[in-house]
């Protein structure tokens, strides 16, 4: 523990994201980071001040003429094999975040410096003052080239972080924390106020972010331990301290945007066959079997909770890599990450919890996945968890069976019943005749019909076939699976249709 004194200049260091000058360096470590955490929580609950008017009423194509100068980046013309850029405040992000450097255990506030940035001529002449500051981070590292630095993970708004696997372009974010998402009440939006940024060592290949989480509700202290290449990866270590009872809690959340695809493309006048970030949500629960829960744009909010105890891993996933699929040489969305989430310790009752937010446009992010804890994270206490993230491809190691590979659903020949076909990767468990396998159909609404097995020559593997007449179901949940001799050799496909 650290003494009282050196306590409260820390606390006044770390406090201020608009220095005037430069600043004297003062020591850090995580520890200390979770004394703050600690700290601020037995407080009232402060934000930070916003930043000069001219900055906040910026509209979007005037914010468009301010970038960060590569050139200037942190580290440049050094031996480090990492790069740090900034961003600016203003337009989306009014309250800016403080940016630390650590060296030697010794950690130094970056003042607000304009000169770093580039403008056009068309930038408006706006005031800097002792309430201008960054909005968050962006780190670069030579992915392929040793004189080429590329970016791979940013830091910005709120406690969104986003990454991306080597050749592939920014899609998917995550969330430090998710507090009341899909309440009527409404969500809260915790933010990371500060980030301290370690320096690395000339032959790293781990980079560390540290980050202070504050909110009207929970105050937290973050690790980061960052490795860039194919997946990207990420071990994020965390310590909450509630200021208020917290009763629903997301941990390793996940945001990501789904408009349409095969499911429910008849509702969208689109030159394109398919638009998405990520197509299904991945589990594997404590008993260690699979889930796959393709995504869906509903007509109302809806939220499913798929109720687990000691959840193996969960994530959002990409798997369509083919561009035909999407038909879309701009947005590149068969280039989108997975990402994959690998609890540390046991997590213990809870559900993975997926919320689907009706949306028109592919600028919206409208999905959310996050684990849900039972039990109440009490005012006062102090919790600690962790957890493994790859940004990337499908995780490997996961339990064999046929994956999902595409599910269709609409109108049959007879233009009345609806039909589903669920293609199933190639999977030795197919080698053998398909009349080994027993086919498992469930719904819990209408009239579902028996499913029927073929093998797909398109995919190599196979496609299982159903339909239903809804009747007066708004919704129905859906259950499918292939098993042979009672074990399962699929994924379990999980679907909720409504009206």
């Amino acid at each position: 523990m650290i003494d009282r004194r050196t306590f409260l200049a820390l606390l006044a260091a770390a406090a201020s994201s608009r220095p005037a000058g430069a600043q004297t360096a003062v020591p850090f470590s995580h520890d200390w980071l979770v004394d703050l955490a600690r700290a601020k929580a037995k407080e009232d609950y402060a934000p930070r001040p916003l930043i000069p008017e001219g900055w906040r009423n910026l509209d979007y194509d005037q914010f468009q003429h301010i970038w960060f100068n590569g050139q200037k980046a942190f580290w440049t013309g050094t031996n480090r094999p990492l790069r740090l850029d900034l961003f600016t405040a203003g337009l989306f992000v009014q309250r800016p975040a403080a940016i630390h450097l650590v060296e030697g255990g010794q950690a130094q506030t970056l003042p607000y410096d304009l000169s770093l940035f580039d403008t056009t001529d068309q930038f408006p002449d706006l005031p800097v003052d002792e309430t201008m500051g960054y909005a968050g981070i962006r780190l670069r590292a030579a992915l392929n080239r040793p004189d080429i630095f590329e970016e791979f993970m940013v830091f910005q708004g709120a406690s969104y972080f986003r990454a991306i696997g080597k050749g592939q372009t920014y899609g998917i974010s995550a969330r430090g924390l998710a507090l009341r998402t899909g309440d009527p009440a409404g969500e809260e939006f915790p933010d990371f106020t500060d980030f301290w940024v370690e320096a690395p060592e000339p032959d790293a290949s781990e980079f560390t972010v540290h980050a202070l989480l504050d909110g009207p509700s929970v105050t937290g202290a973050y690790r980061f331990d960052i490795s860039p290449g194919l997946p990207s990866r990420v071990v994020v270590s965390a310590t909450l301290f509630p200021r208020v009872d917290l009763t629903h809690v997301g941990l390793g959340a996940l945001t990501s945007m789904f408009l349409f695809d095969e499911t429910n493309r008849h509702r969208f006048d689109d030159f394109r066959p398919a638009v998405y970030d990520s197509e299904g949500l991945l589990i594997v629960n404590g008993n260690g079997e699979r889930l796959w829960r393709p995504l869906a744009n509903h007509a109302n909010l809806e939220v499913s909770a798929f109720i687990d105890d000691g959840p193996q891993g969960f994530g959002l996933m990409q798997r369509d890599r083919d561009p035909e699929s999407f038909a879309d040489l701009e947005a590149h969305y068969e280039a989108r990450p997975s990402l994959w989430i690998t609890p540390e310790g046991d997590w213990g009752p809870g559900a993975v919890e997926l919320v689907e937010i009706p949306a028109d446009r592919e600028i919206y992010d409208n999905i959310v996945a996050y684990w849900r804890p039972s039990e109440v994270m009490s005012a006062g206490a102090q919790y600690s968890f962790g957890y493994r993230m790859e940004w990337g491809d499908d995780p490997i190691g996961l339990p064999d069976v046929a994956r999902v590979i595409n599910t269709r659903i609409g109108k049959g020949f007879d233009q009345i019943k609806t039909v589903v076909a669920i293609d199933f990767a190639p999977h030795a468990a197919f080698d053998d005749p398909l009349d080994g396998l027993d086919v498992l159909v469930r719904g819990t609404s209408g009239e579902v019909s028996a499913g029927v097995l073929q093998r797909n020559p398109g995919t190599g593997g196979v496609r299982l076939n159903f339909s239903f007449l809804p009747g007066d179901a708004r919704i129905i949940e859906f259950r499918a699976q292939l098993l042979r001799a009672d074990r399962s050799v699929t994924e379990v496909w999980l679907y909720r249709w409504t009206a």
